[in-house]
């Protein structure tokens, strides 16, 4: 991109949050209605319900990882005139103080916030923008998997899970944690949303277990069919969904697919018979080659080998493992590197999308990155616990996920993102520094004025 290119796109940055609202709006017309909507549990108002939550949006929005910063950052006259336009509520002096909002998120519902978010949810699915990331052009990929919140080195609720460190030796102490299981809606190639939670948490401090993240599935799954009866789902997991109980609760209870990660630990039978049938040249195969070249690598040459054996019968479940082996080798450097991967499925395996199963099954790393790893490491630090009421602290990781859903939509669907290559933190921080600047009518009328707004999947 030339300079002059370049400060043109930067003229358009400045108005970053009016390009965020107006994608906001394109996508959810009614979002500040369904906010409005939300069963309020406080029986006087300074603020109106949709000023306290969607300013914690913005505290995510603008990756503003503590409350006590938000208020400070959000103290400027332009950001509450901004907020309230854009609201289509009455002037306020002042955003609502973290005190204020925290003592709200404590008594909120957390079902109404999830309420929200399927809202969001269907919006997007009806839209139908995003029908070319349907698996095997069907069905709709949701990734589930795990990742820890809150520690505490003394117990810090009811609800905490409790480890033993070191134990039988001096060492040994007691941890407290909070865990939080997602299941996430692939949506396209690095687009990847929120759609169910599962907080995994004891019911009370007595229990002689800790509640798990089998468990958790269990209660998530029978909500997301409940919740989404008729969605074509497949099933994304690690080995640790290679079982008994998850094929009954996926296959047989809502009769969804699954494509999981397999390890011959999780369940040796059908290893065994794996081996047998493709020791007898059974197994169905596939070869190919591809070649990439990358700036620092330089070419890379990959062979992939994958073969299959297809109905292995594990206790009445008709299933298929698919195996991969990947030889890389740099021209480079000359180095030579392996890679094995393995799958199991109910799905039927072909040599004409045997390919597509492989990509699906690789492509589980993006709840890792997209779903957990940016999240934690990036942008909205959701392992900082943003108050000390345990409710509130769902209703904060709740609110960075609707968070989470506006932001990557504006990231893929504003012109001129891509091309400039900004940092997550860089349209993180120039949004905040736009959400400073008062909005002109201009601006509201670029906000309101339906059209048409191309998404990048």
């Amino acid at each position: 991109m030339t300079r002059p290119e370049r400060r043109r796109e930067k003229k358009k940055y400045e108005k970053d949050f009016a390009a965020f609202c107006r994608i906001m709006k394109q996508y959810f017309p009614q979002f500040t209605e369904w906010m409005r909507e939300l069963k309020d549990p406080r029986k006087f108002r300074t603020y109106e319900t949709e000023v306290m939550l969607m300013t914690v949006i913005m505290k995510n929005i603008c990756n503003i990882c503590s409350m006590q910063k938000m208020t400070d950052e959000f103290l400027k006259e332009e950001c509450v005139g901004n907020l309230c336009r854009v609201l289509g509520v009455e002037p306020h002096e002042f955003l609502p103080h973290y005190v204020t909002i925290n003592n709200f998120l404590a008594r909120l519902g957390t079902e109404e916030l999830e309420r929200l978010r399927k809202r969001m949810i269907c919006a997007l699915l009806r839209r139908r923008k995003f029908e070319d990331a349907r698996f095997l052009g069907k069905y709709w990929m949701v990734i589930f998997d795990a990742t820890g919140l809150f520690h505490f080195p003394e117990r810090h609720c009811p609800h905490c899970l409790k480890k033993v460190m070191n134990k039988g030796t001096k060492e040994e102490k007691e941890i407290y944690y909070h865990h939080v299981l997602e299941a996430k809606l692939v949506l396209g190639d690095g687009f990847v949303v929120s759609i169910g939670t599962e907080f995994i948490e004891n019911e009370n401090e007595d229990v002689s277990k800790n509640d798990c993240e089998t468990k958790a599935f269990k209660r998530l799954a029978e909500k997301l069919k409940k919740e989404y009866p008729r969605l074509p789902v497949c099933v994304l997991a690690d080995s640790l969904y290679a079982s008994e109980p998850v094929f009954g609760k996926c296959i047989r209870d809502n009769k969804w697919h699954v494509l999981l990660r397999y390890k011959e630990g999780s369940i040796p039978s059908i290893a065994e018979e794996y081996r047998s049938i493709a020791g007898m040249g059974e197994a169905q195969e596939l070869d190919r080659q591809i070649a990439r070249e990358y700036p620092r690598k330089g070419k890379i040459k990959e062979k992939h080998h994958m073969e299959w054996v297809p109905d292995i019968d594990y206790r009445g479940y008709k299933l298929t493992l698919l195996a991969l082996g990947i030889e890389i080798r740099s021209e480079k450097t000359g180095k030579e590197e392996t890679k094995t991967f393995q799958w199991l499925t109910d799905l039927v395996v072909t040599g004409k999308n045997a390919v597509e199963f492989a990509r699906a099954g690789r492509g589980r790393w993006q709840v890792e990155n997209e779903g957990f790893n940016i999240q934690k490491n990036v942008r909205y630090d959701i392992q900082h616990a943003n108050s000390e009421d345990y409710n509130a602290m769902k209703c904060h990781y709740l609110l960075t996920q609707i968070a989470d859903i506006l932001l990557q939509l504006y990231e893929k669907g504003s012109p001129g993102i891509r091309e400039a290559k900004r940092g997550i933190k860089k349209i993180s921080s120039d949004l905040l520094k736009s959400f400073g600047e008062r909005l002109t009518g201009e601006d509201i009328l670029f906000i309101t004025v339906r059209g048409y707004v191309k998404t990048v999947t």
